[in-house]
């Protein structure tokens, strides 16, 4: 039975590999966590409503409807996450997506009129309608984002 040494495992392909890819990978985390985080503030500076102190207060319809922010803001960028292949790259496309969703977000507000109102009121299914309207429209662009 052969045994490795240390020495031999430590310079072994996969973990040279490892090495060398692990601290980009964590960079490219950075940045796109890092727009996830902008892109989830301007949305809460940008909308009629302060759901994050609705959500504070208690009201799930809040929640519900923030919850889809964060994630219709995370699908694009995960999609420009796996599209990209440098950091110049993540940040021009999730950078791009986040200004489409912010965009595609006002335009769902616009046209589900009334729905803030309702939604600062804790009406749930106001929430989950337009959570729905932001997740069907980060999908969407997602797909755009792959060609």
């Amino acid at each position: 039975m052969e045994t490795s040494s240390l020495p031999g495992v430590l310079s072994t392909p996969e973990l040279q590999a490892f090495a060398t890819g692990f601290p980009i990978l964590m960079l490219h985390l950075a940045v796109t966590f890092g727009l996830l985080a902008a892109g989830a503030a301007v949305y809460a500076l940008l909308t009629p409503w302060r759901e994050i102190a609705l959500i504070r207060q208690g009201n799930p319809a809040a929640a519900v409807a923030f919850a889809g922010v964060l994630v219709g803001l995370a699908i694009p960028l995960a999609v420009s996450l796996s599209v990209s292949t440098s950091i110049r790259d993540i940040a021009i496309w999730g950078v791009a997506t986040v200004v489409l969703q912010l965009l595609a977000f006002r335009v769902v507000d616009f046209l589900l009129h009334g729905l803030p109102q309702r939604i600062e009121k804790g009406e749930t299914s106001a929430a989950v309608v337009l959570a729905g309207a932001k997740l069907s429209t980060a999908l969407i662009l997602a797909a755009a984002l792959t060609g």
